[in-house]
């Protein structure tokens, strides 16, 4: 069994000064978290109003490829795709509090005309037509959201991240070091009356006359 040596009061001092390292650490949490929260809610609101907006325009993309479908043809609806084409997004690292946030730095175009499709305008229906632009406005859309998105959670997982900490400190570090620092201060001072009380009987008998 491990026996805890005596309380000391380096000891003391030590848990003293850990306990000061905590508190300082939690009120750079705070401001961390109120930072973060603070930058969050301007994208909060704009995320799920574009949520939404994506919503509504993949059912009316759906709806006119379904018209276009009924119209033309699955091989006509598959040709207004072509030519494939790659799209390039460059990313930026910002810095909030330590946090790597992403950005986009520029947003490429999705939306193409006819020629741009190389698809001839005569023998493109109008249906076609429609179902395309959608679609590409749909791509549009999710783009730019994914460049919302990508920001909200870096932030929002990094929020989380300090109020767990912060909880920890709080919660559970600090309580532990004042409840340390209390006993060990308690055990010293009973030591201290202790060590006055041998020191005062040891004086009172060295006071005492001898007997002869």
């Amino acid at each position: 069994m491990k026996t805890r040596s005596a309380p000391t009061r380096a000891e003391l001092l030590r848990a003293r000064r850990l306990l000061d390292r905590v508190k300082r650490g939690a009120e750079l949490l705070h401001k961390k978290r109120e930072a973060l929260v603070r930058a969050i809610v301007p994208l909060a609101r704009p995320a799920a109003e574009a949520r939404r907006q994506i919503a509504d325009t993949a059912a009316a993309a759906y709806r006119a490829e379904l018209d276009a479908l009924a119209t033309h043809g699955s091989g006509d609806v598959a040709a207004t795709g072509w030519p494939s084409r790659t799209i390039d997004v460059e990313l930026e690292i910002e810095r909030l509090w330590g946090v790597a946030v992403p950005t986009v730095r520029e947003l490429p175009s999705w939306e193409r005309g006819l020629a741009a499709r190389g698809t001839a305008p005569g023998v493109t229906g109008v249906a076609l037509f429609e179902t395309a632009n959608r679609f590409e406005a749909l791509l549009a859309q999710l783009l730019e959201a994914f460049a919302r998105e990508a920001r909200v959670r870096a932030l929002g997982t990094a929020l989380e991240r300090a109020s767990r900490q912060l909880h920890t400190l709080e919660q559970r570090v600090a309580p532990e070091l004042e409840a340390q620092i209390a006993t060990t201060t308690r055990s010293l001072d009973e030591r201290d009356r202790e060590d006055q009380t041998r020191l005062r009987t040891l004086r009172q008998k060295s006071q005492k006359p001898k007997a002869r």
